[in-house]
């Protein structure tokens, strides 16, 4: 079988995807995820008699914990396939970005098992996001002054 006929056959038997259709969803999973923080916030905030950028604090890391826990008990993956990038995008990906590849290494021991590999995927974020806040900040601070 030939190049182009191979990749004929590969894209007449690859699902189609409807773009509109996971954008919507995206912006209202997202959404939904975005009351869920400030509901977390408005809690944390009047149960703890507590300013909103503390509760903010509380926020982040339930998210964090609830996305670890999901990813442990498998159920992640499985609603990341439904929510598309309203899942994936809020700080509940990183954490199960992390947390995937924590599970998937530690038989290798903790050093070189989940030390080593759990910051490959993240890590690239990490720094694509420092180098990024940097550089705006940077021509921020030149174009708009001190």
């Amino acid at each position: 079988m030939e190049k182009n006929e191979y990749k004929n056959l590969v894209q007449k038997h690859t699902p189609k995807e409807d773009r509109l259709q996971n954008g919507v969803i995206a912006f209202l999973i997202g959404g939904c995820m975005g009351v869920l923080a400030q509901v977390l916030i408005d809690i944390y905030s009047y149960s703890f008699h507590i300013s909103s950028k503390e509760a903010s604090t509380f926020m982040t890391v339930t998210l964090i914990g609830v996305g670890c826990l999901l990813t442990c008990l498998g159920f992640f993956d499985k609603w990341v396939n439904s929510a598309k990038c309203g899942l994936i995008v809020p700080i509940t990906g990183f954490a199960h970005a992390m947390q995937s590849a924590a599970l998937e290494y530690k038989k290798e021991g903790l050093v070189t098992g989940i030390g080593a590999n759990m910051f490959k995927l993240a890590g690239s974020v990490i720094i694509f996001g420092v180098v990024s806040a940097y550089t705006f900040g940077l021509l921020r601070m030149l174009i708009f002054g001190a």
